[in-house]
């Protein structure tokens, strides 16, 4: 079992012994996708971890944006976290009930908005319950938190940016999405998106970096996923997927192995895929 830390990753054993501690703060931030036909808030309300609150991924994003869930803005953010009870001097644990899915998405915008004190449950609900540990239905007894934000510019990019970085070749940009979607070879789940992948970049699927049960794989394991990607790390890494969720997990594992230099694409191919004047590329290179 990797290491626990408060700032990237901890374990159920971690967050069960914190569990009562009066500054942790749970969010259950699980998303389905479009056509899987279950209720994210639904589940959430039938059972979740002690304390939980629900972190809506859609809902806390750019709303002025026709991308899906794109960043808030910084006023946004604090507010809607404020209103949920989560602020300054909070440890905060974010899990999903998928197991590492979109859990990864939180703690990315957490650090975006210059949140250190942030992790994800691996393994997730799952590991959680299949372990024994408690649930409820209770709604949070929540009390207003100030939290301040700054906001870490560095840690997103933006579509001039991302095909800058594709022509320069002085970034490596590492997709999520399965392999069959980067090659070209499967269609895209959202209509009008051509098929492919960004020139330059390497196929990371994001489920290359997981074990079974849904926890991240250990710090050796993580690295020989990116060689055998041939993911040049010593550049600045950019990370994309769909439509920036499991990106987010890429961002994770270099944390987990200390490569700190690392930004993620929000648009993903959700943009790039509809944007008629930047260049696509099919099979495995």
């Amino acid at each position: 079992m990797a290491e626990d830390d408060p700032g990237i990753l901890v374990s159920t054993a971690w967050l069960a012994a914190h569990l009562k501690d009066p500054d942790l703060r749970i969010l259950d931030a699980t998303m389905f996708l479009p056509g899987a036909g279950r209720d994210a808030h639904g589940e959430y309300e039938a059972a979740h971890i002690p304390g939980a609150r629900f972190f809506d991924i859609d809902d806390i994003s750019d709303s002025r944006s026709d991308l899906p869930h794109m960043a808030p803005t910084t006023e946004k953010f604090m507010s809607r976290l404020r209103a949920m009870g989560v602020g300054d001097g909070h440890q905060v644990v974010v899990y999903d009930a998928h197991g590492l899915f979109s859990a990864a998405r939180v703690w990315w915008l957490f650090r975006l908005m210059g949140q250190r004190h942030i992790a994800v449950l691996d393994g997730g609900l799952p590991k959680w319950l299949a372990e024994g540990h408690p649930v409820e239905d209770m709604a949070p007894i929540v009390r207003d938190r100030h939290m301040t934000v700054r906001r870490q510019n560095q840690m997103v990019k933006d579509v001039t940016q991302v095909a800058a970085a594709s022509k320069l070749g002085d970034h490596t940009i590492l997709d999520a999405r399965a392999a069959e979607r980067f090659r070209g070879d499967a269609p895209e789940p959202r209509e009008g998106l051509r098929k492919g992948h960004i020139p330059g970049s390497r196929s990371v699927p994001y489920a290359d970096l997981l074990n079974a049960d849904g926890t991240m794989k250990d710090a050796a394991d993580l690295r020989a996923v990116f060689d055998r990607a041939g993911a040049d790390l010593s550049k600045p890494v950019i990370t994309t997927c769909g439509s920036g969720t499991t990106a987010a997990i890429i961002n994770l594992a270099l944390e987990r192995i200390g490569v700190m230099d690392h930004a993620l694409y929000d648009g993903s191919w959700a943009e790039w895929g509809a944007f008629p004047t930047v260049p696509v590329a099919t099979g495995d290179a």
